[in-house]
């Protein structure tokens, strides 16, 4: 636990949360300023700053899933936006936003934050992330 991590402080019981979710490794809460009704959080209880550093990070996504086809089945929503930011809370979390029509959802994908590499641009990261991978499937 890190002592100043509010989300280890939910896993401890010393903030209290709208919890959904829990299992020996991880948590789900519901967020205390939702983006819409039903946003919710999917945690490790074990600290871990970044998603793709969980032990068990296949499981966390498994939790992730199940959570979210439970909020399309509770909520009625068109569909439910994962989101792994990692800019807010230093603890490695997974939003679960619920996307109603006409929500006016539209965050940092618009239009006109995009940018326009050339192709070779394109390639040579796509060699170089393709290089770097440790297993190929």
């Amino acid at each position: 636990m890190e002592p100043d991590c509010v989300f280890c402080k939910i896993v401890a019981n010393l903030i209290p949360a709208q919890k959904i979710y829990e299992d020996d490794e991880f948590l789900a809460f519901l967020d205390i300023k939702p983006f819409t009704p039903g946003h919710a959080l999917v945690i490790p209880k074990k600290h871990f700053r970044w998603v793709y550093d969980v032990d068990n990070v296949k499981r966390l996504w498994e939790v992730a899933n199940n959570i979210a086809k439970a909020q399309l089945k509770s909520l009625s929503p068109e569909f439910v936006t994962f989101l792994t930011m990692g800019n807010d809370v230093p603890h490695a979390h997974i939003h679960l936003i619920p996307r109603y029509k006409n929500d006016n959802l539209t965050g940092i994908f618009t239009e006109h934050l995009r940018q326009h590499p050339s192709n070779e641009d394109l390639n040579e990261v796509a060699n170089n992330i393709a290089k770097a991978q440790t297993s190929h499937h």
